[in-house]
């Protein structure tokens, strides 16, 4: 351990990665997908489908790779595809980014993350405020560029953000609001007056609007509203998304950034030190992707409300309270009255118990918060109804 880099160092130490002892710890999400290879278990921890995506995209990607295209592609993202994602934000959310300016493509979300952070952030006198619980990457990437981490709670069941907590976390320091919507752990979707918020604070504070809209396709209501389309917004909004929850391909790692062209710059320049490129053959069919008809969109959504009622109601008979997410492939549950005292140890358990995996939402969330979670656990909905039926018909030993 004494040859981890110090920023490193306190980076994995705060992700709960390196314990008191220096000893490096697997994130949850491999714990649990150990204990289910070695358990048989069904894994509904980890966030990945058990179907391909559609054949035309998958098609595309075998063709690109027979006609020469596994070289370095531009650095910006081949041409195809920005010029995709620029008319994928026009048809479905009337904004007009310049495929040439505004347009980014990235190795996924997650790497447009943190080419963003670190492009955007100066160091431990600025703030990043997030929602919490969050996807696990956030702490890390923020520690890693030095800034500090202000968290505004989700709290069961609606998950939606209290305004009051949320003025009061946005100051002069904060550098950005990051924004999960559709929102991952929990599958809340903000309510209008969260996003109107979202802005207003934003702009009295001069802070940078960070979206992570990975889940933009897989909402089960109304349709998606980025931050970006408010009033105000889209001059301090970078918008991040990917193509893997919505084709399925989430081994690819193809992602995007959006917004103002000054700000894409900024992402670059620290982008092409990081991956440099990335996915030559997957862009073009990544491009074929984004020009589905809308009955593939609309499709993929119902499919997977589909999933997350079956899901839903497997765990309701097996006693969980369950709150019905509006979106992503999520869904939490209090585990109590199974019980749940710690969602860890829980979850620890489950596999031999019944033959599923879950991740503890506490693998979410900062330290001095787990209480409030003590007893959540989230549920992945991405894989076929088959094995949701069948993980319901084992979680049924639990009630």
């Amino acid at each position: 351990m004494r040859h981890i880099s110090g920023a490193w160092h306190r980076t994995a130490a705060g992700a709960g990665l390196i314990g008191s002892d220096g000893t490096i710890h697997p994130t949850i999400f491999a714990e649990m997908s150990a204990l289910a290879a070695r358990t048989g278990a069904i894994n509904l921890g980890q966030g990945f489908p058990d179907e391909d995506g559609p054949a035309a995209v998958l098609e595309a990607a075998r063709e690109a790779i027979a006609s020469g295209a596994n070289q370095y592609p531009p650095g910006r993202g081949i041409p195809a595809l920005r010029e995709a994602i620029a008319a994928h934000q026009r048809r479905f959310y009337d904004l007009r980014p310049d495929p040439d300016t505004d347009v980014l493509v990235t190795a996924g979300a997650t790497e447009a993350l943190a080419a963003t952070l670190l492009a955007l952030v100066d160091g431990p006198d600025d703030e990043v405020v997030v929602f919490e619980p969050h996807y696990d990457a956030y702490a890390a990437l923020v520690a890693l560029a030095g800034a500090r981490l202000v968290t505004v709670p989700l709290r069961w069941p609606d998950f939606q953000p209290d305004l009051e907590e949320l003025a009061a976390a946005v100051s002069d320091r904060t550098r950005v609001i990051l924004v999960n919507d559709p929102h991952n752990p929990t599958g809340t979707v903000f309510a209008a007056g969260v996003r109107d918020e979202i802005v207003r604070l934003a702009d009295r504070h001069d802070a940078i609007i960070v979206t992570d809209e990975v889940y933009e396709h897989l909402v089960f209501g109304d349709r998606h509203v980025p931050i970006a389309t408010l009033p105000g917004a889209a001059g301090r909004t970078l918008s991040i998304s990917s193509a893997g929850k919505t084709f399925s391909t989430t081994g690819w790692k193809i992602g995007w950034v959006t917004g103002p062209a000054d700000l894409v710059d900024a992402v670059l320049a620290v982008k092409q030190f990081l991956t440099y490129v990335n996915g030559s053959p997957f862009q073009p069919a990544i491009a074929v992707g984004l020009g589905l008809d809308d009955g593939f969109f609309a499709g993929a959504a119902s499919a997977l409300r589909h999933k997350r009622d079956v899901l839903g109601d497997g765990l309701r008979a097996a006693g969980f309270a369950v709150s019905t997410p509006a979106g992503s492939y999520f869904s939490v549950a209090d585990a109590a009255a199974v019980g749940a005292v710690d969602a860890h140890a829980f979850c620890r358990e489950l596999p031999d118990r019944a033959g599923v995996v879950a991740v503890p939402l506490t693998a979410f969330t900062s330290p001095q918060r787990r209480s409030e979670y003590a007893t959540l656990v989230r549920f992945a909905a991405c894989k076929r109804v088959d094995v949701l039926e069948e993980a319901s018909r084992r979680l049924s030993a639990l009630a």
